[in-house]
């Protein structure tokens, strides 16, 4: 059989631990005896960005930029933990974050719903899409060890000349305190990309934050979007029968929990990246959820929503056998070809794609699947697999399908 070509290479970041594994798993035995791969291969793994002083993860970022669409492996964020463990020069930033930064934009994120795993929220019907705001907030955040009493103000100089100040707190002993900042062109572009979205798939985009405690820094956020919506869209969602509204964080989750789905939710930066875990948890598994970076530009940048599961890293390490969920990794290839083949007009690549997950589907689906899904599925007698024997399964499934 004739592999599939490929014109212009996809930005491939490969990551951490258990994840580092399966990537190079779903490569050799799901895309180059299928494809004609083409890739710009970047190391995001923990000691290549500690050897170049994470240099790495700007390189991949503008070769994203240069490309179109990248596929990214779950990366290590250190922690005091990790930094000592690996002996790393400092602690580094999330690479996401970085990456999120330079491309802008905004992740959506939506559970991969497959026959016999049922969501733990018995009203949810259809998967919820969670779209985050891919910058600023506390992860592009200046902090500060307070050792002794003091002052700890916020002092903006503007560039005429001028200057404001803010007491943030009088310390009467030690504490921390730290500093965030976003933008309004980029709220601006997080608001007209869920828009976008929610009429792309015709779905109701709800929008949430704090702004009745934030009243500056979060109201600013719903302010924007009202603005965008009422300026831009509103007769848009008027005529394709959907909605928009605003509510409160809190608000939101107590109604998420009754729902039935089949919505965007639209978060800030940390809220995303809490409810989308929490989402994907109650619809089956971490492993369970696609996950993709929107940039205004028209950007791609595909990935997995959890992880290096690190627990299953130690046991691979110490020879023991592991069953880890490579689905949202797989996901994260298969949308990435699939949005390459659309940029390129290779249908041919489009096709695998789409083959590609409904092997990964299907192979679930005929019961066969890792020990994550085999403790919560509905499916009689369900077969555990290894993290290997998954893979090989799917590739069996794939090979029949191409075939």
């Amino acid at each position: 059989m004739a592999k599939v070509p490929m014109t212009t290479p996809l930005v491939e970041m490969d990551g951490d631990e258990m994840t580092r594994i399966i990537w190079a798993l779903i490569k050799e035995k799901l895309l180059e005896p299928f494809i004609d791969l083409k890739t710009e291969y970047f190391d995001l793994g923990l000691e290549h960005r500690d050897e170049t002083d994470d240099a790495v993860t700007v390189e991949a970022a503008e070769a994203i930029k240069r490309l179109g669409v990248g596929v990214k492996c779950a990366t290590i964020t250190p922690n005091a933990q990790r930094v000592e463990e690996y002996g790393l020069k400092e602690m580094w930033k999330s690479p996401n974050g970085t990456i999120r930064a330079i491309l802008d934009g905004t992740v959506f994120r939506t559970p991969i719903t497959v026959a016999g795993i049922e969501p733990t929220v018995r009203c949810w019907k259809r998967p919820i899409t969670i779209a985050r705001h891919a910058y600023g907030d506390v992860y592009r955040n200046a902090e500060l060890r307070v050792d002794e009493p003091g002052t700890v103000e916020l002092v903006y100089k503007k560039a005429s000349g001028a200057e404001e100040r803010v007491t943030v707190f009088e310390f009467s002993g030690p504490g921390v305190v730290q500093g965030m900042h976003n933008l309004d062109a980029s709220i601006e572009s997080f608001a007209r990309s869920c828009f976008t979205y929610a009429l792309d798939l015709k779905q109701d985009l709800w929008f949430a934050t704090k702004d009745t405690i934030s009243k500056t820094y979060d109201h600013r956020f719903k302010d924007i979007f009202q603005a965008i919506f009422d300026a831009e869209f509103a007769e848009r969602f008027e005529a394709a029968g959907i909605e928009y509204f605003y509510t409160l964080i809190d608000d939101a989750v107590a109604r998420v929990m009754r729902a039935e789905g089949g919505f965007i939710w639209a978060c800030k930066n940390y809220d995303g990246d809490v409810m989308s875990d929490m989402v994907s948890s109650a619809a089956g598994s971490l492993a369970m959820m696609t996950s993709v970076l929107v940039s205004p530009d028209g950007y791609f940048e595909y990935e997995a929503a959890h992880g290096t599961v690190q627990r299953h890293y130690y046991k691979h390490l110490a020879g023991e056998e592991t069953s880890t969920n490579s689905v949202a990794t797989i996901f994260a290839w298969s949308g990435a070809l699939r949005k390459r083949g659309e940029l390129d007009g290779n249908e041919a690549l489009r096709e695998f794609a789409n083959a590609l997950e409904r092997a990964t589907l299907e192979t679930i689906e005929a019961g066969e699947m890792t020990g994550d899904l085999a403790r919560i599925t509905t499916l009689p007698d369900p077969v555990t697999l290894s993290t290997s024997a998954f893979i090989d399964a799917v590739a069996a499934t794939l090979a029949k399908k191409l075939a």
